[in-house]
């Protein structure tokens, strides 16, 4: 993450870019979270921004939106669901993340008050389920109608589907006579488990995680869906009463208990900021043996009288807030680093782990990132932030970020056993044996492999058979990956083969379920018309990092033919010499694009699997754009200096489309300079070579009229 300033040195600008951005970015989250049931942002990140939010705002107060986060509760109900505009508003809670932030809490609640520090003053401390919040009005004991919380205001009618939920009594006695029960639907770690597996045998979606499973059962429009899934439910507030149900929080809830609602069993009344800190490090204990997510303690002011005195901001109560927990953690041993090779080519390194339960979770594997975080250092000895030196063997600290993904965040070096050495990034592919680059500025090392590596396979088959490449009428990327799955193919060359191999015999392509005789032979017919293809959709097929569509026209232009390309790229293999000035040389192809090209010819393997293609191909040179009598046409033209007449980049237009290529810089091959004021080193080697010296003008009389 980059560094942020400090809001109190941010500029009047920056802070209106910066809370334009995060209102964005904020919005987002919460529509991903309270509406899609699909979270993004983990909910520490979603805390972090949050608060800065609200420390610039509170830096620059004239500069708050009218759509500022801090002004958000929840998200619009969905459009699939009625509407039900709540009586009393189910609002969010403000969050502690420290003991200071409890005690300040305290001490705010007494100034507001008007209390001494001897005065009695209680809170209650209970768990803070992890689910989605849901509100249940019952008239004359008889629940008419279930909502979630929505934006706050207006939620979602999911009646029917409350219904279902053992926890929640169609029918209560002894309740006031109008009584909105609120709390939180959530899914048991065992019964979410369990649903993953019903699902995945079904091919069904499966869930990352219970609160998303729960929010997502919750949310279903056949309310038969819902009753399927194991939800449960937890009351510990209320809403619209028609008589109070206590005059504290803990006998309210304990009142609730009484009329048949599940409520936490670890709801505790405290007398001090000490004792609700103690209480929070003993649920924090017990977390993972609740067998449910909780993902921090919530505090009340248990005197409801002095609730009421203590009102409301605009989107919290003044008397309750959130400790949340930090990231879960547990500490393990670290067995191996593996290493997974991504689609497209990315090494990226596991740690496999001793296994160990975070957050209820049996964790065995986890990110570690990058080469530059196991290493402790950047590619230049750098130390870098948050780097640990990780080696195997190391007792680790995992944290489920968003408890979900399970991370390494830091190591005991204390702990560390003798004769233990630093991890070596591993410089091949695991799966190849090709060379792993990693180009400069990029965290990233990258198979080389390309078109023979098996984990990208896949992916470059389908680029290879793209619109801007081979495009074959009737293999697109879905026949293509049935094919690789099939065995048919495993390698471009392989689909230039396919009549020979699978157009007669016992396995015929016409015999393949969705094909017949006729689609077979016209696909085997699209594949021959390709057996002739211009030099640059050629290279662009290859899948060639950082080589796109403009790159591949202009190597083609530059070198003509295949051979003549596959031999310069041989011959500047060590990024040095003629070859390589002379690849670098061309307008528009810079270091990275060139050291990309080499790195990849540069392997035997793919150099191989790409002359098994050629074999099959007849691959045309690439000429210049007809351009009549031309005096410039098949000529390298250099532009340096300061032209007057015209832009440079109108100056090289104009030359290509006369037929000349243009180049950045001067060689042997270059045949004409344009020099104007201000040309250097250019015009100097230039004339050493005897290469033609043009003035802007004399260059315009040349191309007069053409």
């Amino acid at each position: 993450m980059v560094p942020q300033k400090d809001p109190d040195n941010l500029t009047e600008d920056e802070a209106r870019d910066e809370l334009a951005h995060l209102a964005g970015v904020l919005a987002a989250a919460n529509r991903d979270y309270h509406t899609l049931d699909a979270p993004e942002l983990t909910d520490a990140e979603y805390d972090r921004l949050k608060r800065r939010n609200s420390a610039i705002e509170a830096r620059f107060p004239a500069l708050k939106r009218s759509d500022s986060p801090s002004d958000q509760i929840g998200a619009a109900p969905a459009e699939a669901f009625s509407k039900v505009t709540h009586a009393v508003a189910m609002l969010s809670l403000g969050n502690a993340f420290s003991d200071d932030d409890v005690r300040d809490f305290d001490q705010r609640i007494r100034k507001y008050l008007g209390l001494g520090e001897t005065a009695d003053l209680r809170y209650t401390a209970e768990p803070k389920i992890d689910g989605l919040s849901l509100s249940l009005r019952y008239e004359d004991g008889r629940l008419v109608q279930a909502a979630t919380r929505g934006d706050g205001a207006v939620g979602e009618n999911v009646t029917a589907n409350a219904l279902t939920i053992d926890d929640i009594p169609e029918v209560i006695s002894g309740a006031p006579s109008v009584l909105e029960v609120r709390g939180e639907v959530y899914m048991a770690h065992a019964d979410f488990e369990d649903l993953n597996v019903r699902q995945s045998k079904s091919d069904a979606k499966t869930f990352a995680n219970p609160r998303n499973a729960a929010a997502g059962s919750l949310r279903q429009l056949d309310a038969a869906i819902t009753r399927s899934r194991p939800l449960r439910f937890f009351a510990y507030a209320w809403g619209a009463l028609s008589e109070p149900l206590s005059d504290r929080q803990s006998g309210a809830v304990a009142r609730l208990a009484d009329l048949g609602f599940s409520t936490s069993p670890l709801l505790k009344t405290c007398a001090s900021p000490d004792e609700m800190i103690a209480h929070y490090q003993n649920i924090e204990t017990q977390r993972a043996d609740l067998g449910y997510d909780i993902d921090g303690v919530v505090y009340k002011v248990d005197d409801l009288s002095l609730q009421d005195r203590l009102g409301f901001r605009s989107t919290t109560p003044r008397w309750a807030i959130a400790h949340k927990f930090p990231a879960e953690l547990a500490w393990t041993r670290l067995r191996s680093i593996d290493i997974q090779v991504g689609r497209t080519g990315a090494l990226s390194p596991v740690a496999r782990l001793e296994p160990v339960t975070v957050g209820g979770v049996v964790v065995s594997n986890a990110t570690l990132h990058n080469e530059d975080y196991i290493a402790g250092r950047d590619s230049r000895g750098r130390q870098i932030r948050g780097g640990k030196d990780i080696r195997v063997g190391d007792l680790v600290q995992v944290y489920r970020a968003g408890d979900v993904i399970p991370k390494v965040a830091d190591v005991d070096l204390s702990q560390r056993q003798e004769g233990s050495e630093r991890y070596e990034f591993p410089r091949t592919c695991p799966e190849c044996g090709s060379a792993a680059i990693r180009e400069e500025g990029d965290a990233v090392r990258r198979c080389m492999g390309g078109l023979i590596c098996p984990a990208q396979a896949v992916e470059k088959l389908k680029h290879f058979v793209s619109r801007a490449a081979f495009d074959i009428e009737g293999l697109g990327a879905r026949q293509v990956e049935q094919f690789c799955t099939d065995g048919w193919i495993a390698e471009p060359a392989d689909i230039f083969t396919l009549r020979d191999r699978y157009g007669s015999g016992v396995k015929q392509l016409k015999n393949r379920e969705g094909w017949g005789e006729k689609s077979a032979l016209s696909l085997f017919d699209a594949i021959d018309e390709k057996r002739q293809i211009p030099l640059a959709r050629f290279i662009f097929s290859l899948g060639i990092r950082h080589v796109g569509e403009a790159a591949s026209g202009l190597l083609a232009l530059h070198y003509g033919t295949w051979p003549a390309l596959r031999d310069a790229m041989l011959a500047a293999r060590d990024k040095e010499g003629p070859a390589w000035d002379d690849l670098v040389s061309v307008d528009g192809v810079g270091t990275v694009m060139a050291g990309s090209v080499v790195d990849t010819l540069a392997q035997d393997a793919e150099r191989a699997s790409i002359d098994r293609l050629t074999a099959h191909l007849e691959i045309q040179k690439a000429t210049a754009p007809q351009t009549g009598n031309s005096p410039v046409a098949g000529k390298t033209v250099v532009f340096t200096g300061t032209l007057e007449k015209m832009t440079r980049a109108e100056a090289k237009a104009r030359a290509e489309r006369l037929g000349a290529r243009v180049s950045g810089s001067v060689s042997s091959k270059t045949d004409i300079l344009v020099a104007g004021p201000g040309a250097g080193s250019k015009a100097a080697k230039a004339a050493d070579l005897g290469i033609e010296i043009l003035d802007e003008d004399a260059w315009l009389a040349l191309i007069e009229g053409q």
